[in-house]
């Protein structure tokens, strides 16, 4: 391999915002932002969306999924359209 050539990999602490998990992982990504966890200072990444957080991996796409979109519908709606009035 040639010398001073590829970025420095080094272990990164990206945190996912949103549901609030953190992910120490090997990395070349460049930040100028610092945390400190477990007693050390880590370089920082704060992300939107992870496997943490994404449908995808949850699985709370599917919630939606469970009853179909007339069930949905009925719950809301469907007092307008009862026939006792």
């Amino acid at each position: 391999m040639k010398s001073n050539i590829h970025p420095a990999y080094r272990t990164v602490a990206f945190h996912d915002t949103s549901a609030d998990a953190w992910f120490m992982v090997g990395s070349t990504i460049k930040t100028d932002r610092t945390v400190e966890r477990d007693g050390k200072t880590w370089p920082y990444v704060p992300l939107d969306t992870s496997s943490a957080s994404h449908p995808h991996y949850t699985g709370k796409q599917k919630d939606f999924a469970k009853e179909g979109s007339a069930h949905r519908f009925n719950e809301r709606f469907g007092r307008f359209f009862s026939k006792t009035q």
